[in-house]
């Protein structure tokens, strides 16, 4: 099952909340410093380090989202994601908790990041969306 498929696979019929978040982490990575490579160095200095580790090699490891809360610190990202998707943050980290494991093994083999879509996170959110809502 490819990326799209598994992201459009966690839609809650009633509200797609998932696929909205999904859709908000890609477009705030663009923006965020460092971008994926960043949010993977904040996952690995806060003490998430074997999750990511695991997430790389397509474990699907589960993280809650008071884990995701540490993992991401002070970097602004859960609001930014929140904001972007039109959700609560507390909704948009019981999101990410499914959503960043799928997001990090997409884009990383092995522990390396891989390069995004032509067009960027952004566009690849886009095309979720698109397919989504």
């Amino acid at each position: 099952m490819g990326f799209l498929n598994a992201i459009e696979g966690m839609v809650n019929p009633e509200t797609g909340t998932n696929a909205k978040v999904a859709g908000g982490l890609l477009q705030a990575l663009d923006e965020h410093p460092g971008g994926l490579g960043g949010l993977i160095g904040h996952l690995q200095n806060n003490g998430m380090g074997d999750h990511v580790q695991q997430w790389s090699t397509g474990q699907q490891t589960t993280a809650t989202p008071d884990q995701i809360q540490q993992g991401l610190g002070n970097t602004g990202l859960i609001d930014t994601v929140a904001a972007k998707a039109g959700v609560s943050p507390q909704t948009a980290k019981m999101a990410m908790a499914v959503i960043l494991p799928m997001v990090i093994a997409h884009f990383t083999q092995g522990g390396q990041q891989t390069p995004p879509p032509q067009g960027g996170l952004g566009s690849m959110a886009s095309q979720i969306l698109g397919r989504l809502l």
